[in-house]
């Protein structure tokens, strides 16, 4: 029989996103349990501890290590993204107190917090990392295509090892490994530049008033219970409230529009971001081989199988922890496994 000594530590995954802040455990018999809070940072900079507590708090282990990564320095609110880690780090010692606290960083470490207040820039991003090392264990030869609300991670994984040409985020954006476009947050005036209306090509405006995640309601792609993000108008998930800010992209009502014109944004939104997640993997499986098959997970994995499927490239079905909502918050499923180590 095991002794109480030898059964793992409950550990505690935290990704601290600008918009959301996602928590997970799973146990040693890969039973995972996830909370996932929107939570604008720039809006209310003061309040990430509250929600950093909350969101921990709502997984009922009070006295769990945790470990954490943040892609929340980005956030303009901050002077830089090293001002930005920092603030992180503070907020969440602050609102976890007594906890012992370990940051990932882009080398693939998790670290005190001494440590990475002394190197603030080589834990920023590094979210996509801790997936990638969980992923590495059961799939040696794979693509990761990670779609989130925000961004697509595509990290090779060759030989057990993640084999990523980039570690900061221009450098990923430079090789291909992070394609600035996810199925939540993404302004539909940066996916396209036209939509068809009546069949005719109908330019946009570059306003903020329809998100991606509007599409993919639309198009019966997501939930409502997926979208934790805020839609530009602070109005909610209904048919008429999306069909809305879809057809104010073109500076319209639906009822200036032709059956099917909204319809037709929806799917172009659509097909604008997968051909933009396939060109970048298409770069990151030629340098890699096309044998090695893809792992999709996010909220956006839809778009992600779509792109492989675009690329002839296979997809690996099944992913462990990753299965069913826990690929939504995949940082931190891996965290929370990775910390139990």
């Amino acid at each position: 029989m095991p002794t109480s000594r030898q059964l793992p530590v409950p550990v505690i995954g935290l990704d601290v996103g600008g918009a959301n802040t996602k928590a997970a455990v799973v146990d040693a018999d890969e039973r995972t349990r996830i909370v996932s809070e929107p939570f604008e940072l720039w809006r209310e900079p003061d309040g990430l501890a509250e929600t950093i507590a909350s969101v921990v708090g709502a997984l009922g282990l009070d006295d769990a290590p945790v470990a954490l990564t943040t892609t929340a320095e980005l956030v303009d609110v901050f002077a830089s993204k090293r001002d930005g880690v920092l603030s992180v780090l503070t907020a969440a010692e602050r609102a976890l107190p007594g906890r012992r606290l370990r940051v990932m960083t882009t080398a693939g470490e998790l670290v005190g917090l001494a440590q990475a207040r002394a190197a603030p820039l080589a834990c920023a991003a590094a979210n996509w990392v801790a997936t990638a090392l969980l992923v590495a264990r059961s799939l040696p030869d794979a693509i990761l295509l990670d779609c989130g609300g925000t961004t697509t991670d595509i990290i090779p994984i060759v030989a057990g090892e993640v084999a990523a040409h980039g570690r900061t985020d221009v450098e990923r954006l430079l090789a291909g490994e992070l394609v600035y476009t996810g199925a939540l947050r993404t302004n539909i005036a940066a996916v396209l530049s036209s939509v068809p209306i009546g069949g005719e090509p109908c330019p946009v405006t570059s306003e903020l008033f329809a998100i991606s995640a509007d599409a993919h309601l639309l198009r019966g792609s997501l939930t409502p219970e997926q979208c934790t993000c805020t839609f530009p108008d602070d109005r909610g998930t209904t048919p008429a409230e999306v069909r809305a800010r879809l057809a104010r992209v073109v500076c319209a009502d639906p009822e200036q529009l032709a059956d099917g014109d909204v319809e037709a944004i929806a799917d172009a939104v659509y097909e604008a971001q997968v051909a933009a997640i396939a060109a970048g993997l298409e770069r990151v499986a030629g340098r890699v081989g096309s044998d090695a098959g893809v792992l999709a997970v996010g909220v956006g994995a839809f778009l992600a199988r779509a792109a492989a499927e675009r690329c002839g490239l296979a997809l690996h079905l099944g992913s462990g922890a990753f299965d069913g909502r826990g690929g939504d918050v995949a940082a931190a499923v891996a965290l929370s496994v990775l910390g139990r180590e």
